[in-house]
């Protein structure tokens, strides 16, 4: 049953506001308390719902948490706040909200009328799964990076462990078990609008697709990217010893793989993907979709509370 907070509109500084909390696996109903001020109303849901009836949405978790709620707040155009107390909070970081009381900040101001809202793009992935008979085709949509090849392998074995062990390394102690199993897949990367190659296809360890800069809590895999330029900054990784990619994981934290033989990185307003076998793609760490896919971007059609 939703829990709802009120507090008469007594101030004149402060405006009426009626805004969604959703809280992720790892908040609480006492993290909400802070968020509580003269003239704000605050409605805990499990989902904001795609129709608009609230002035904002808070949403007390990681990476997944924001992602599950993509498609309502694109639709309802509602602005939201991301509380980064998940496993992941690439998607807040590069907002600019480091922990939890960055994020405090930002609400505040928004209380007061500040309206600190950023239009920000959104990826837009449609897939094709051609693994039974027929053809299955789903449309998803995610905020940070989605990928396939060895990183996807790597997330769904961080998502097996338990959440605390997530948000303490989870993805650096799943990088060698998928590593030590993992056989580097023929991928086909069509891009459009293409500061670099057209087309890329050989076997590859990894390629992703990013609208923003790092994902795995903190790893800047696309450093150049940004959350509103229009375009999909990709990283195809190519077929490399497993030795090598382990030697040279750490340098992916600082940005620092851009310069290596193995890293192709390209910018683009699109591109289209497909694999022998067909892949798991993931997105924001969950599963989204099978290659072949196309993935393209939303421009500014997210709205997100921001210092």
């Amino acid at each position: 049953m939703p829990v709802t907070a009120r507090i008469a509109c007594d101030s004149a500084t402060l405006r009426c506001l009626r805004a969604a909390a959703i809280l992720g696996p790892n908040a609480h109903a006492l993290d909400l308390r802070p968020f509580q001020a003269p003239g704000v109303e605050l409605v805990t849901v499990a989902d904001l719902p795609p129709e608009p009836g609230y002035d904002a949405a808070l949403i007390f978790g990681g990476d997944g948490s924001v992602h599950r709620q993509l498609s309502a707040a694109v639709a309802s155009q509602v602005p939201i706040l991301s509380v980064p107390l998940g496993s992941g909070n690439d998607f807040a970081r590069a907002l600019g909200l480091r922990n939890y009381a960055d994020a405090h900040a930002a609400w505040t101001k928004y209380c007061a009328g500040a309206y600190n809202v950023r239009a920000i793009d959104v990826a837009r992935i449609t897939s094709h799964d051609r693994r039974d008979s027929g053809l299955a085709t789903q449309a998803s949509l995610y905020c940070c990076v989605a990928g396939v090849g060895l990183d996807s392998e790597v997330n769904r074995r961080a998502n097996r462990l338990p959440s605390w062990l997530r948000g303490h390394g989870g993805y650096v102690l799943s990088l060698a078990p998928a590593l030590a199993a993992f056989r580097a897949p023929q991928i086909s990367v069509e891009l459009f609008d293409s500061d670099g190659p057209a087309r890329i296809e050989e076997r590859a360890m990894l390629v992703v697709f990013a609208n923003a800069p790092s994902y795995g809590h903190g790893m800047r895999i696309a450093p150049r990217a940004q959350l509103d330029d229009g375009k999909l900054d990709v990283c195809f990784v190519r077929r490399a010893s497993k030795l090598r990619l382990l030697r040279l994981f750490p340098v992916v934290y600082s940005g620092g793989h851009l310069r290596l033989p193995e890293v192709v990185y390209a910018q683009c307003s699109g591109l289209r993907i497909e694999s022998e076998p067909p892949l798991q793609i993931f997105g924001d760490g969950e599963l989204i979709g099978w290659t072949p896919a196309e993935i393209g971007v939303l421009r500014r059609a997210l709205r997100a509370i921001v210092p």
